[in-house]
This record gives C-alpha cells, sequence and structure tokens, in this order.
C-alpha cells in the first residue's frame, strides 16, 4: 500500500512540476521577445518583413528652380547588392585605365663605362667587371617592371549586370534625384549648383544626360567633384565613384534599355516644394 500510495504520489507530483515549468516560461519568452529575439507576435514579423523588402521609392526631383519628388521604381534592379560582381567590375575598369608605361633599364641598358673599376687581382676586394652592376648605384635594375598592358575584360553579360546592382544600391540607400534640362538654354553653373544643392549633393556627383545636352555639359563642368557622363556610356565604375546618382530628363529610361527593362519610372509629374 505504501508503494502504491508513493506512485501516486510521483504521478500527481509530474503534472504540477509540469505545469510550474510552464508557467514559469512565458516570462522567459516574453523577456526575449522584448529583449529582441523572436518577435511577439506575427503581424510585427510581417510588417518588418514589408519594410525590409525592396520597392519603388521616392526620389528628390527638380525642375526650373522647384523641388519636388517623384516615384521612381526598380524592383527589376533585383533584391541585394552583388559585392563580389562590383569589385570584380571595378578592378576590371580602374586596371583598364592603368597607362603600364613604367620601366626600368636592365645593366645592359645603362650608360656608364665598361672599363673595369679596379684590377682583377690583389685589391681584396670582389672581382668586378664594370660599373653597369645591379649591385652598385646607378646601375641596372634586375627583374624590374617593363612596359606591359594590363587590360583585360569581363563578359559583357557581368558588366551589365554589375550597372544593374550598382544601380540598385544607389536606390536602397537613397542617394538618386532627378532634374530636368528645362531653363539651361544658356550655360550657367549658378543654376547648377542650385539644383545640385536642392537634390542633396554636397559632394562628389555623377549627372547622366539621355544624349547630347551642350549647354547642360558646360553648366555643371566647372563644379569640382561633378562629372556628366551620357547614360550609354555609364558603367558601375562611375556609380559607385561618386556619392549621389543625378538623373536628367529621360536618363533613367535609357540605363533600363541598356539592360533590357521597360521603363520604369511611374510618376513623373511634380510636385512643389511645400505643397
Amino acid at each position: 500500500m505504501a508503494r502504491a500510495g508513493g506512485q501516486d504520489q510521483g504521478a500527481a507530483g509530474k503534472p504540477a512540476r509540469s505545469a510550474g515549468r510552464t508557467k514559469a516560461a512565458k516570462p522567459v519568452k516574453a523577456a526575449k521577445a522584448a529583449a529582441g529575439g523572436k518577435p511577439a507576435s506575427g503581424t510585427k514579423a510581417s510588417k518588418a518583413a514589408k519594410a525590409a523588402a525592396p520597392g519603388p521609392g521616392r526620389i528628390a526631383t527638380w525642375q526650373d528652380g522647384k523641388s519636388g519628388s517623384a516615384a521612381l521604381a526598380g524592383p527589376q534592379l533585383g533584391d541585394r547588392v552583388k559585392l563580389k560582381l562590383l569589385r570584380e567590375a571595378v578592378r576590371m575598369y580602374e586596371a583598364n585605365a592603368r597607362a603600364g608605361t613604367h620601366s626600368t633599364k636592365t645593366r645592359g641598358e645603362t650608360n656608364y663605362t665598361t672599363r673595369k673599376p679596379y684590377k682583377q687581382k690583389g685589391t681584396g676586394n670582389a672581382r668586378r667587371g664594370d660599373f653597369n652592376s645591379p649591385l652598385l648605384r646607378g646601375g641596372g635594375v634586375t627583374f624590374g617592371p617593363r612596359p606591359r598592358d594590363y587590360s583585360y575584360a569581363l563578359p559583357r553579360r557581368a558588366l551589365r549586370e554589375a550597372l544593374r546592382t550598382a544601380l540598385f544600391g544607389k536606390l536602397r540607400d537613397e542617394e538618386v534625384g532627378q532634374m530636368s534640362s528645362q531653363g539651361f538654354a544658356q550655360p550657367s553653373t549658378r543654376k547648377a549648383a542650385a539644383a545640385l544643392a536642392a537634390l542633396g549633393c554636397d559632394r562628389r556627383a555623377l549627372v547622366v544626360v539621355p544624349g547630347a545636352l551642350p549647354e547642360l555639359y558646360k553648366s555643371f563642368r566647372n563644379i569640382p567633384g561633378v562629372a556628366v557622363v551620357p547614360a550609354a556610356d555609364v558603367n558601375a565604375h562611375q556609380v559607385l565613384l561618386h556619392d549621389r546618382l543625378v538623373l536628367v530628363d529621360d536618363a533613367w529610361d535609357v540605363l533600363m534599355a541598356r539592360l533590357g527593362d521597360a521603363p520604369a519610372v511611374t510618376g513623373a509629374e511634380e510636385e512643389e516644394a511645400g505643397s
């Protein structure tokens, strides 16, 4: 009887202990959620996922002295920045920009006398034939650099993808602006500087034009740190080199055509600042 009673006591004690553990687990779970662990509810998780998902964004715009904003959608640019591809593309562009004209002279190219510095024997020094030895100051260079070509090429598909992911990074970081070429019938550096200031360009900026715009080019060329490049010639290295990307007129459509995508401007209308 005692054994049976003990078993009943143990069986009755187990649910009590498990119930105690269940009650104690709730504060721990809530503490983990408050400390930044798993979210307490599925609603918060869905909201965070929607906020992190890439989608159309608003970019600053400028037209004839008026600031505004427009919607520029870029879901076709991808969902992440491909850093390894960008590294390879930048290495290629910088290697192709090297002149490769470095050169050194070997002992056969130096212009020294060929007489012996001293006699062969009797001086205690090591025997020496002439002054062109690489061991002497002013002599030839052993295995020195010679003129060479550093250029190489990545596949065109890889370069196109590098430009795509570089543009996506600019859009994600909100470093893209759009402006109109109206009002630049005559070159005006003052108006160009005002447009850049309105778009938040306080450092290096890349102005992308859809085609030949001589007046616009002359307006921006005297501003330090600003480069004007046609949309047909923009590459990933230029996009990464500058802090801001400024699109002129329909330059974005030209870029999307190069990437094989349709125009992505969804809001072309301008909104005056403060309205």
